[in-house]
């Protein structure tokens, strides 16, 4: 293994950045073999929104992605990317769930789980970095990346902020620190600062995550790697830059033979380089592939857009006919953001502060109309934004209803038995109460459409007449 080790994206970050997480198990199965083969310190290959795309537009069972994949990933770690007490879902839930979802997604052929929370608020990672630690799972906690406001005048979001919150998650029982930066705003010489203060906080290693968005992944990879970062993440070429991450190729070549050498062979790479070229190919041939999102795009250091959030914002302008609004969402959301806290924008709070913009911008006057998500975020049920708001914002949200002070989690009664009981019909597995418990209706659907499937019942009109969604 190489002084730097490499982790890969492309089934997983990769394809949720550029199209929308539409990528199959089958488009898949062809190079799991040959990807096993490279030497990766891992491969990123579930988790994020891959669980909801499978279920919701793939008509496809995520466990079964996960234990097909472990089928012939035999020699390098699988790892997930794990929203907390959020899990993959879009809400908060109980314990009890958290628990057995990180269970079995261990037990399915997880190795290592990447955990974070939108807010970094530490209390929403305790339950899944202590239930990871009582199955033997490798604990990378992470630490959501962002900037202040370049008019802030007070700076929020300092080495010291990091440093402190990274110490905390190692006592905590973190394995290895992730530097996760979602919208690529960690520029070259901050990321080497960054990275040296936490390699004089914490003695875990350190993994950079970072997206080529702004045109600087590149560059900030090669200056955390001079400060002694230990892993980073990289997207094979024909499925990096843009929104996604740095190619994969282009780094192993630049540290060849240097004392960051990777370790890893181009020409084994070439060949995980032609299949996912062939998909690249058709993927901008079915319009999965917007080329909007495949632009370097310096103003996301002003806007601070990760790519998952363009690319879906992107898709969804353009489905509801409104695309040239695109611009004016870019500009209202950090805006609705500065109001909310200035949280980090990564799942759920990119899309809770994204969806928000656009209702800003469409019905033309700011919080005419509030989502109950976004009124959920200003009451607390996400947990401790990272600045304290405005009381009188504060009244306008939420009129007189008081705010949560306490951890979330900690109202939420156990609900694992009440929802076994809820989809009992549907039980096929013991994983399918977790599908249900995160996406009850799209799971329903899921579940009705494998049943028709199963029973040869006609295809087209199981699609018709149960709403399942199809690519």
């Amino acid at each position: 293994m190489g002084k730097v080790k490499i982790t890969e994206t492309v089934l997983r970050d990769s394809h949720q950045s550029l199209i929308a997480t539409r990528m199959t198990t089958e488009e898949m199965l062809p190079i799991l073999d040959q990807l096993d083969k490279i030497g990766y310190h891992s491969l990123e290959a579930w988790g994020g929104a891959t669980f909801d795309a499978c279920l919701r537009f793939l008509n496809e069972d995520p466990w079964q992605r996960l234990r097909t994949i472990r089928e012939h990933v035999k020699n390098t770690k699988l790892q997930m990317l794990f929203r907390g007490q959020n899990i993959l879902g879009y809400r908060h839930y109980s314990d009890d769930v958290v628990e057995y979802f990180v269970q079995k997604s261990i037990a399915n052929g997880i190795d290592i789980l990447r955990i974070f929370d939108a807010l970094n608020d530490p209390r929403n990672l305790k339950t899944a970095i202590d239930a990871t630690k009582k199955e033997g799972g490798h604990v990378q906690a992470a630490v959501s990346y962002t900037t202040d406001p370049k008019d802030a005048p007070v700076k929020f979001y300092t080495l010291d902020y990091y440093a402190k919150y990274a110490k905390q998650l190692e006592e905590m029982g973190a394995d290895s620190i992730c530097i996760k930066d979602m919208a690529g705003l960690l520029l070259p010489y901050d990321a080497y600062d960054l990275v040296k203060a936490l390699k004089e906080t914490v003695k875990i290693p350190i993994q950079l995550h970072t997206h080529y968005t702004a045109g600087v992944a590149s560059m900030t990879a090669v200056k955390a790697i001079e400060a002694g970062v230990d892993i980073v993440d990289t997207a094979i070429s024909p499925m990096a830059q843009g929104t996604s991450q740095m190619p994969t190729e282009s780094l192993v070549a630049s540290l060849a033979g240097t004392e960051y050498d990777t370790g890893l062979d181009l020409n084994e790479l070439n060949v995980v380089t032609k299949h996912f070229t062939a998909l690249r190919e058709k993927y901008l041939a079915d319009n999965l592939m917007d080329p909007k999102v495949m632009k370097v795009n310096v103003n996301a250091l002003i806007n601070q857009v990760p790519g998952g959030m363009l690319s879906n914002l992107v898709s969804q302008l353009k489905q509801a006919g409104k695309s040239d609004m695109l611009d004016a969402v870019l500009e209202e959301i950090p805006r609705v953001r500065a109001d909310s806290g200035n949280p980090p924008l990564v799942t759920p709070s990119s899309q809770i502060v994204g969806t928000q913009a656009v209702f800003n911008v469409l019905f033309g006057e700011r919080y005419k109309t509030v989502t109950k998500e976004f009124k959920a975020l200003i009451k607390g049920e996400y947990g401790k934004t990272p600045m304290e708001l405005d009381p009188a914002f504060v009244k306008k949200i939420l009129g007189d209803e008081e705010r949560i002070t306490s951890r979330p989690a900690d109202a939420l009664k156990p609900e694992l038995d009440d929802l076994r009981a809820k989809c009992a019909q549907y039980l096929e597995q013991d994983e399918d109460v977790l599908s249900y418990a995160l996406f009850e209706q799209v799971a329903e659907k899921f579940f009705e459409y494998r049943k028709a499937q199963k029973y040869n019942i006609d295809a087209t009109n199981a699609d018709k007449d149960l709403g399942v969604h199809s690519v």
